[in-house]
C-alpha cells in the first residue's frame, strides 16, 4: 500500500541527476517538465502546501454559526484552532498526494507545474514534512478534546486511503472526498461542543459530492483520450454518466437544504422560521456553478471559481450574511 511513498524516498536518496531522470528506455512523459524560471525551494514548498485550498476547511465554522455560538469569543477561538488543525492536516495530505502522483501529474497540462511533479521539490523532503504536519495537527486536535483528536486522525487516515487506493476506484473516489468534508464539519461541531445536526451532515455530503463529480467531469473533458493514463478511475466514467450524477446530486442538495429550513425541529432549535428565505442563494449558487461547468468547462478547482467568479462569491457571502442575521437578530 505504501509502495509509492517508499519508492519516492528511495529515489530521492539518489544523486539529483539520477533521481530526476528516468531510466533509459522509459517514455519522456515521465521526465519532469522543463521550467523557464526557478523559484526558491522554500517558495516551492509553500506552494505545495496549497494554502489556496484552505477555504475547504471553512466548513468547520458551520457548527459555530448554526450551533448559535457565534457571539461566544471562546467558541471563536476553538473554531479558529480547529480550522488550523484541518489546514495543517490537509496540507500534509496534499504533499503525500503530490509525491504519489508525481508521474501521472507530468501528463497533466496544469498539474505538471506542481513543484514535486516538476522536480523542483524533493519527494523525500515532502514526505518528511507531511509526517511532521500530521503529527502537529493531530496533537493540536487532542489539546482541545479526545473526540476531536479522533476525528482528525480519521480525516488523515481517510485522505491517505484516498491517495493510495480509493481515488483509483470509480465512485468510491468521489464518496471519499465527500466524507472528508463531513469529517471537517463534525470536527467543527465537536470543537465548540454543539450537537451535530443530521441536516448539516446531509447537506455537506451532497454539496461535496456535487463539487467532486463536477471536478471529475472537468478532468475527463480536459484530458480527453489521455484521461485514463492520468487516473485509472477516469476510464470508468463518461461525460454522460457524470452529467446524470451531477444533476441528481444538485437536485438532492437543494431539496435537502429546503427540507432543513422548513423542518419544525430547525424552527425550534434556531427560534425562527425565516431561514427558508435563504433558499434562493443555494439555488442560484448551484445554477451559476453549473453554468461555468457546461459553458466554460469549469469545475476543475471549486476554490478558484469561488474566488474569481464575482457573482458566485457574492452569492456565498450574501447567503452567509443572511443566515447570520436571521439566526442572531431578534
Amino acid at each position: 500500500m505504501w509502495r509509492p511513498l517508499r519508492a519516492a524516498w528511495r529515489v530521492d536518496s539518489l544523486p539529483r541527476s539520477t533521481a530526476d531522470t528516468p531510466p533509459s528506455g522509459l517514455d519522456d512523459q515521465f521526465r519532469p517538465p522543463v521550467t523557464m524560471a526557478s523559484r526558491p525551494p522554500m517558495l516551492d514548498f509553500i506552494i505545495s502546501l496549497r494554502a489556496n485550498q484552505w477555504t475547504k476547511n471553512l466548513i468547520v465554522f458551520a457548527g459555530l454559526i448554526f450551533g448559535q455560538r457565534l457571539l461566544d469569543p471562546g467558541a471563536w477561538a476553538l473554531s479558529g484552532w480547529t480550522f488550523g488543525v484541518f489546514c495543517l492536516a490537509s496540507s500534509a495530505m496534499y504533499l503525500v498526494n503530490d509525491v504519489a502522483d508525481r508521474r501521472e501529474d507530468r501528463r497533466h497540462p496544469i498539474k505538471a507545474q506542481r513543484p514535486i511533479a516538476a522536480g523542483r521539490l524533493s519527494p523525500r523532503v515532502a514526505v518528511a514534512a507531511a509526517g511532521l504536519l500530521v503529527a502537529l495537527s493531530i496533537g493540536m486536535a487532542f489539546l482541545i478534546s479526545i473526540p476531536l483528536g479522533g476525528v482528525t486522525a480519521g480525516f488523515v487516515t481517510l485522505l491517505a486511503a484516498y491517495t493510495i487506493v480509493l481515488k483509483h476506484i470509480v465512485l468510491l473516489d468521489v464518496i471519499a472526498i465527500a466524507l472528508g468534508f463531513v469529517l471537517r464539519a463534525v470536527g467543527g461541531a465537536i470543537a465548540v461542543d454543539v450537537p451535530i445536526s443530521q441536516w448539516l451532515l446531509i447537506c455537506t455530503i451532497l454539496l461535496a459530492l456535487f463539487l467532486a463529480l463536477t471536478k471529475r467531469r472537468h478532468e475527463l473533458v480536459l484530458l480527453g483520450e489521455s484521461a485514463a493514463t492520468h487516473r485509472q478511475a477516469l476510464s470508468a466514467y463518461s461525460p454522460h454518466l457524470l452529467d446524470q450524477l451531477v444533476t441528481m446530486v444538485a437536485a438532492a442538495t437543494v431539496v435537502a437544504y429546503a427540507l432543513y429550513t422548513t423542518d419544525p425541529a430547525t424552527t425550534l432549535n434556531l427560534g425562527t422560521d425565516r431561514l427558508t428565505w435563504t433558499l434562493p442563494f443555494p439555488i442560484y449558487g448551484i445554477f451559476r456553478y453549473l453554468y461555468h461547468v457546461h459553458r466554460h468547462d469549469g469545475g476543475g478547482s471549486p476554490t478558484e471559481m469561488l474566488l474569481h467568479d464575482r457573482p458566485l462569491f457574492a452569492c456565498v457571502a450574501l447567503w452567509t450574511i443572511a443566515v447570520v442575521l436571521i439566526i442572531y437578530l431578534p
